[in-house]
This record gives C-alpha cells, structure tokens and sequence, in this order.
C-alpha cells in the first residue's frame, strides 16, 4: 500500500487548498477502506481531520475541520481530496494521508485505526 500527497504550500489566510492523496494497494471502486487526513503541527500532537470509506462514502470531520473542510474521492482515479477553504494560520502543519479497514466503517479518527501513511506534505497558511 502506498499513499503519497500532493498539493501543499503556502496560502494566505482565508484562502483555499487542495490536498490530494494517490492511493495504490487499494482499490476505491472495489475494495471497502477508509482513508483519512491527520495533520500535526510543530510542537502539537497529530490531530485528526477527515476520513472517508471507499464504499459508502461516509465521511466524518474532526470539530475542528467541520465546516471549514470537505473530503472527498475520484474513484476512477484511486485518489481522495482534502478541500480546504477559509484557512486559518492555525490550519498550518503537516497533512498526513492514511488509509485502514476499520471495524466500524469509519475508524473516526481514531490513529490506531489506520495501518498506512504517507510521508506527509507542509501546508502552511500565512497570516
């Protein structure tokens, strides 16, 4: 299984990204996984943001990311979206794609939950 981001940099607050997470080992048009975004920035613990199953396109956001993020996938292309709007400085850190098949559907971000993660990319949101 590999993961690999794409998409980071700098925006300016209020401004807008998408991160993109390249999926292999799974297929998201046959195979029933979770994948998600977690961020950590420095000297904070890694935080949960996204998460959607392959199969039913449930999705759950962290409190922090509810409104403000929308995940989503192209399963033609085994890729999964993080869309980001209205970033605040705090949004910056480094985003992590991961991907598991957790028993409850969704793993709600749970990091234990989630065997796979890419090497992570910076976004960082300039005030």
């Amino acid at each position: 299984v590999q993961l690999v981001e794409s998409g980071g940099g700098l925006v300016q607050a209020g401004g807008s990204l998408r991160l993109s997470c390249a999926v292999s080992g799974f297929s998201l048009e046959s195979d029933t996984v979770v994948i998600g975004w977690f961020r950590q920035a420095p000297g904070k613990e890694r935080e949960g943001v996204s998460c959607i199953n392959s199969r039913d396109h449930n999705t759950y956001y962290s409190p922090s990311a509810l409104g403000r993020f929308t995940i989503f996938s192209d399963d033609a292309a085994n890729t999964v979206y993080l869309q980001g709007s209205r970033l605040k400085p705090e949004d910056t850190a480094v985003y992590y794609c991961v991907a598991g098949t957790p028993e409850d559907g969704l793993g709600y971000l749970r990091v234990y939950e989630y065997d796979y993660w890419g090497r992570g990319i910076q976004v960082t949101v300039a005030s």
